[in-house]
């Protein structure tokens, strides 16, 4: 009973719980924007805003050594950069 209590006492099982959530919610939106090939309905502002908010918790997690901080951020910064070089692509292609 005590391992068990310990593994929910420990605080980054809660790190990565939140990571894998945070991060796995961009995914219906870069499937959507890659099989439509539009991201009209994605703000840029918000989005831009949104990556630098991300690259500011990747700062901060490596100051502080928290890999479910780095991990969860790294690649959701990835995925959103997808998805603003998608919406990018696809408005200029739309354009020509």
């Amino acid at each position: 009973m005590n391992s068990f209590v310990n593994f929910f006492m420990n605080v980054d099982i809660f790190g990565y719980f939140a990571a894998i959530l945070t991060t796995a919610a961009f995914l219906p939106q870069l499937i959507k924007t890659l099989k439509t090939k539009k991201a009209d309905d994605v703000s840029l502002t918000t989005l831009i805003m949104f990556i630098i908010g991300v690259l500011s918790w990747i700062i901060y997690g490596y100051k502080i050594s928290s890999l479910p901080i780095l991990i969860a951020n790294l690649i959701t910064l990835i995925l959103n950069l997808m998805i603003l070089i998608s919406k990018v692509y696809f408005s200029k292609n739309l354009n020509v």
